[in-house]
């Protein structure tokens, strides 16, 4: 499918500006060229011909969180993240992809081996500091933005993990304490950013289930998707839909909201055969968001538990809702209720919760400033909270959210929703 034949959805913009309000990047910028308004006026310029598709039109497809608040505050419901997604494919059909995206989606997220092998070599530059040696010698040149913006999106992470989580508890059935039959989606970003959060949702799921598979899933396809690489999501979709057999399991868990968000949306996907649309549907109607799992089935902890203050501090826990579970997914009430039933902690609602922390994947890669832009924003509101934790439940999230704290020299700690479920439960 081209732009054009999703004219008729561009054009139901009625220019009424209610996404300038609710938008991060607008916020930050103030240009039209960064608000859905602007962008969808762009879109019907390119497929009028009154625009020619060239390297200009790179910022204003790319420099968009797809945090879908935006459509959230539409009226007619415009799916602009969705068209821009489309958008960014014809871009890279028509002006040319970089070598970084050709690397990451045809050499590494559809094979675990590779993926990995890149990830312990990113640690090792990281943790040494090689990337920096290597930059100062122009090794890294013909990257593009990528490189441009590494120097100081590398300070994202203090240090990179060692090990994945798919190393510590490798892809096999493990017994559980409950009695259902749960299958544990492992995501990039949990796998090898976030092992230990990681291994927080599998010991959770293990008090839950009778049986808890980990799986040997690849990359969701979410990042191919956003990125404008259909035939790259086609692959992984197609890939995950043979690896995954949804009807041996009760439910298929995953700790990111990103990838639970892409996984419900698989049936809706261009360009499936009917026999992946079934398994496809199967798999959707199966997945659930750790949020949904942890909320609706675990019974709360009877006695409160010292977890992760100070001796004799009270524990105070705000929530940041990431775009895919409050947006793609509704899930708004079911983190809150869990931590308002945790005893030993009180809950603080965090001022513009459901508004994008700026991480939005490796957004930072090439979009550094205007990431931080927004990370100050959510850093004024937690701060405001008076909070000592900091609670969300994506991968990048996370990683952006710690280095807001870092910055800012909060005296915060952050984790994932799972993280302190099981601290309460241990």
């Amino acid at each position: 499918m081209s732009l054009r034949s999703h004219y008729d959805d561009i054009a139901q913009c009625n220019k009424c500006g209610f996404c300038q309000a609710a938008c991060p990047i607008f916020r930050a910028t103030g240009h039209e060229s960064g608000v859905a308004r602007g962008r969808l006026a762009l879109l019907r310029a390119l497929i009028e011909g009154r625009l020619d598709w060239t390297r200009e039109l790179e910022e204003p497809l790319f420099n968009c969180l797809r945090c879908g608040a935006c459509t959230a505050n539409c009226f007619p419901k415009v799916p602009t993240a969705d068209l821009l997604a489309e958008a960014r494919g014809e871009y890279f059909e028509r002006v040319g992809r970089s070598p970084v995206h050709r690397l990451l989606f045809d050499e590494l997220l559809p094979h675990l081996g590779r993926l990995r092998l890149a990830a312990k070599a990113a640690a090792v530059g990281k943790n040494t500091g090689l990337f920096k040696a290597a930059r100062a010698l122009g090794m890294l040149r013909g990257f593009g933005s990528f490189v441009h913006e590494l120097p100081r999106a590398e300070d994202l992470v203090e240090r990179l993990p060692r090990f994945s989580f798919r190393e510590r508890v490798k892809p096999d059935t493990y017994e559980g304490a409950g009695d259902l039959r749960l299958a544990y989606f492992v995501g990039c970003g949990m796998d090898l950013l976030c092992p230990d959060a990681a291994e927080a949702t599998f010991a959770v799921l293990r008090q839950l289930g009778k049986t808890v598979t980990v799986l040997s899933n690849r990359c969701c396809g979410v990042p191919a998707y956003t990125y404008g690489d259909p035939a790259a999501t086609r692959r992984l979709v197609r890939l995950n839909l043979e690896l995954i057999d949804p009807e041996a399991f009760d439910a298929v868990a995953t700790d990111c909201a990103s990838c639970a968000a892409f996984l419900k949306k698989y049936p809706e996907l261009p360009d499936l055969p009917d026999a992946s649309r079934t398994r496809a549907g199967a798999l959707a109607a199966r997945t659930r968001d750790a949020v949904e799992i942890l909320g609706n089935t675990l019974p709360p902890p009877t006695k409160p538990t010292p977890l992760l203050g100070a001796e004799g501090k009270p524990l105070v826990a705000t929530y940041h809702d990431p775009c895919h579970a409050v947006r793609g997914q509704g899930l708004v009430k079911e983190p809150r209720a869990l931590l308002k039933s945790l005893p030993g902690v009180e809950y603080r609602e965090l001022p513009e919760a459901d508004w994008c922390c700026g991480g939005a994947g490796s957004y930072a890669l090439g979009h550094y400033d205007l990431s931080m832009q927004v990370l100050e924003r959510k850093m004024d509101n937690v701060a405001k909270t008076g909070a000592n934790l900091l609670v969300t439940a994506c991968p990048a999230c996370l990683v952006q959210l710690r280095h807001g704290v870092r910055r800012r020299g909060l005296d915060v700690r952050v984790c994932h929703l799972s993280e302190l479920v099981l601290a309460q439960r241990s």
